[in-house]
């Protein structure tokens, strides 16, 4: 005879948040916050006051760099009391360099479904804006804080061929591009920032001409560098069709 007493486990549902237009907040997140019991986010202050623009009060519970391994071992437990759990970030989607991919891991491991929303993030718009060839590309997240391990990177990423893609910080992006230039060459590439927000803006060229576009300018907000992968050298191989 079947217990019927006996409950499921809840759901990890994974929900993409605005990254600047609240509009851009779809209805199907919407519904997926109004029905998991709780949300677990990198700052429940930037969380709740989201939440509270969109009129939902929900149990908020931290999971970010500092604490992700141990918390994510504590909401395994509540999933399998048969509570479901929304993952949110800061902004745009939950383990795009952010949070989420060892709780995800431990859903996965102990049968728990795992439910991903499509929804905003930065890398996209950047990419199909940018001008540069979208049907190849490689993210490359966030390069290392230090300069040597930076241009060491740099090196490795030097003969892709694939668009190359990378998150930058505001106060290291001339630092970076300037690196990009010694290390890449001077390629095609596109600056994007503050996507979907009031100042958006892209700045297109050369990276050497971004450099002299931004000179002097204290540049602002979120930031996506992209880059053209390796420049063809136009001498044609052996077995190269015409």
């Amino acid at each position: 005879m079947a217990n019927f007493m006996s409950h499921e486990n809840g759901k990890l549902y994974l929900v993409p948040t605005p990254i600047g237009n609240l509009a851009d907040f779809t209805r199907r997140a919407m519904e997926v916050l109004e029905q998991v019991e709780i949300v677990a986010c990198e700052d429940t202050r930037h969380s709740g006051s989201l939440l509270k623009k969109l009129g939902l009060h929900k149990k908020l519970v931290s999971y970010h760099d500092f604490n992700e391994a141990g918390r994510a071992a504590q909401l395994l437990k509540v999933l399998h009391e048969g509570k479901s759990i929304a993952v949110v970030t800061d902004a745009g989607s939950p383990g795009i360099s952010d949070p989420a991919y060892r709780v995800v891991k431990l859903a996965t491991e102990n049968n728990i479904t795992v439910v991903p929303l499509p929804g905003p993030t930065a890398i996209i718009p950047a990419l199909t804006a940018s001008g540069l060839p979208t049907d190849r590309f490689f993210f490359e997240g966030f390069l290392p804080n230090k300069s040597t391990a930076r241009q060491n990177r740099l090196a490795k990423l030097k003969e892709m061929d694939h668009t190359l893609v990378f998150y930058e910080s505001p106060h290291r992006v001339h630092k970076s591009l300037t690196e990009m230039l010694n290390t890449l060459g001077d390629r095609p590439a596109c600056l994007a920032r503050e996507i979907s927000k009031l100042h958006e803006e892209f700045i297109r060229g050369t990276v050497e001409s971004i450099l002299e576009q931004i000179a002097g300018r204290t540049i602002k907000g979120e930031i996506v560098l992209v880059v053209a992968g390796r420049p063809k050298s136009g001498k044609k191989g052996k077995g190269d069709d015409e």
